[in-house]
């Protein structure tokens, strides 16, 4: 596609360009092309000022690296968390939620976008919000499902019903339900899955922990009759998905069901879904209260972390944690 970081001269090449390719196709060309992508453009993403387009709990470091590692040291017991090396993936360059802070493991590493998955024999795998960010693909109800595409005309891009669901949903298009109200619409996060068994198919033990936000399968099929895709820029979330392509982000609710099967099938031990606040206050009580004790008399920006990672308000709830163990 040449070296061209003008989305639209690079889309209008993608075969079927002008009929329609699918979500998915579109919004990894959006997010992850070498010169145009959101991901790939030598652009500031995260952070909590207004020139950032939204921030993430790795925001709030080192307060959220501190409870994580607590966490994860929690969760590998009885095994000592200096037996393994602690891997952080999808960290942003320069990045990372344990990067100059103290922490119990052997050692602290951090893969990032286009950097091989290398991972030790003994680790704790961590992610944070890695999986809402893969490409997905959209379906509505017309008295049958109906998978949503891209087209291009001039230099609008427009919303289109393809003739014929494309190959990686029609090989998954069996488990859609059966019936739907007229115009309900699914957003399917269908590539978080190969992305994961990418993840627990290389030789490794220890606790696999992400941090996201998502739903089950029933909720996403029964209950978001828009979907749940979204865009934010600038500290705004909206829903024109196809508006400034490459310059903003796109991301929709994951599905934690599907992930807990492929770890099952891959050797862990039974996943464990909780709340961002449920998961600290059970996994690292101690850390957290011990933080909360030593901020007691203040409004601290360390206290002002805390609130905004348990409230149930701010992430506390909004996001959740998915864990488990492979022995």
């Amino acid at each position: 596609m040449g070296s061209s970081s003008d989305f639209y001269e690079i889309f209008a090449t993608e075969p079927g360009a002008t009929a329609g390719v699918s979500f998915a196709r579109f919004m990894e060309l959006a997010m992850y092309h070498p010169t145009a992508g959101y991901y790939t453009r030598s652009a500031r993403r995260v952070g909590r000022d207004d020139q950032a387009d939204f921030y993430t709990a790795t925001s709030f470091s080192p307060v959220f690296g501190e409870l994580v590692a607590a966490a994860a040291a929690a969760l590998v017991a009885p095994r000592r968390p200096e037996e393994l090396t602690f891997v952080e993936l999808g960290a942003e360059p320069g990045g990372g939620i344990l990067r100059d802070q103290p922490h119990p493991f052997a050692s602290y590493r951090t893969i990032s976008l286009g950097q091989p998955f290398e991972l030790p024999p003994e680790a704790v795998v961590f992610s944070n919000e890695l999986f809402d960010a893969q490409p997905f693909h959209r379906v509505v109800w017309r008295g049958g499902w109906r998978e949503l595409g891209v087209a291009l005309h001039g230099r609008h891009l427009r919303h289109v019903e393809l003739p014929a669901l494309s190959p990686e949903l029609a090989a998954w298009a069996d488990r859609l339900p059966k019936s739907a109200p007229e115009g309900y619409h699914i957003d399917l996060p269908l590539r978080t899955v190969p992305l994961l068994e990418r993840i627990v198919s290389l030789p490794w033990r220890g606790l696999f922990l992400a941090f996201d936000y998502g739903k089950s399968w029933p909720d996403l099929a029964e209950n978001h009759p828009s979907g749940t895709g979204r865009t934010y820029y600038r500290q705004k979330m909206g829903t024109d998905l196809l508006a400034r392509p490459g310059r903003q982000d796109l991301t929709c609710h994951i599905c934690w069901d599907w992930l807990e099967d492929s770890l099952i099938r891959s050797g862990f031990g039974e996943p464990v879904v909780e709340s961002q606040e449920s998961f600290f206050a059970r996994r690292a009580g101690e850390k957290l209260a011990a933080m909360m004790a030593a901020e007691a008399r203040s409004f601290s920006p360390r206290k002002r972390m805390l609130l905004h990672l348990l409230h149930p308000a701010n992430m506390g709830q909004k996001f959740q944690a998915l864990h488990a163990l492979r022995k």
